[in-house]
């Protein structure tokens, strides 16, 4: 797989890193390049240029990719590469960092973006999930927002505590996906059991999260998902 990168910081470069450990062919682009990060990652393709300017695209033949990755600390840079990615070079997948979580609601198929990971938001739901027992904490989105990936931890209070997988009536398009316990990932077949203590994995589309909470824990707090304000 060919993918490029955009933006040689410590977020491009380790997203390099680990896309090269795996396998795949990698061109980084940045402007601000200096020997020393192109010597971090030396089995990559560098251009040291503006991955704004179409002739900087144009030259790195970015039709020809498979993925575009727009890892720049700046969300506009990361918006315009992901538009012209998409509809000057047809890019299939694309993939884009949020910076500033007000910018989440630009970061849509409207602008090119497949994929738009938030790493505040990230990090933020991470400690959500490692403290919060009993509430639908968001892990990750996909499809532009359409579907998310979230988490609850069953608390001992849950009318479904010990219940079937096939007999909990999970909302609408939700999907339980797995059950860690014991440092164990669980195949959640109709039969296997939910247990007080379980983290559970679920895909579901944002309007489903409130029902979802409020079914595995009646006492939930969980809100439906709030809406951002605009920012530039």
């Amino acid at each position: 797989m060919r993918v490029a990168v955009i933006g040689a910081g410590s977020v491009g470069r380790s997203i390099c890193r680990e896309l090269i450990l795996n396998g795949h062919d990698v061109l980084v682009i940045d402007r601000d390049a200096t020997t020393q990060r192109t010597s971090r990652v030396p089995s990559a393709e560098w251009i040291i240029g503006d991955a704004c300017e179409i002739s900087t695209l144009t030259s790195a033949r970015l039709d020809t990719f498979d993925h575009v990755v727009c890892a720049t600390g700046d969300d506009k840079v990361n918006l315009v590469v992901s538009f012209l990615a998409r509809t000057e070079f047809a890019v299939p997948r694309t993939v884009a960092r949020v910076n500033n979580p007000r910018n989440e609601w630009l970061f849509d198929e409207s602008w090119g973006v497949d994929v738009a990971v938030s790493t505040p938001r990230l990090m933020t739901a991470l400690v959500e999930e490692a403290v919060t027992v009993g509430e639908v904490v968001q892990l990750f989105e996909f499809q532009q927002g359409r579907v998310h990936m979230v988490e609850l931890t069953l608390p001992e209070t849950s009318p479904y505590a010990g219940a079937r997988v096939g007999d909990v009536p999970l909302p609408p398009d939700t999907t339980l996906v797995t059950i860690l316990r014991d440092g164990q990932a669980i195949i959640p077949s109709p039969d296997e059991a939910i247990e007080a203590g379980d983290e559970i994995l679920f895909l579901c589309p944002p309007e489903s999260e409130l029902q979802l909470g409020r079914t595995l824990n009646p006492e939930s707090r969980t809100r439906a998902p709030r809406e951002d304000e605009d920012e530039v």
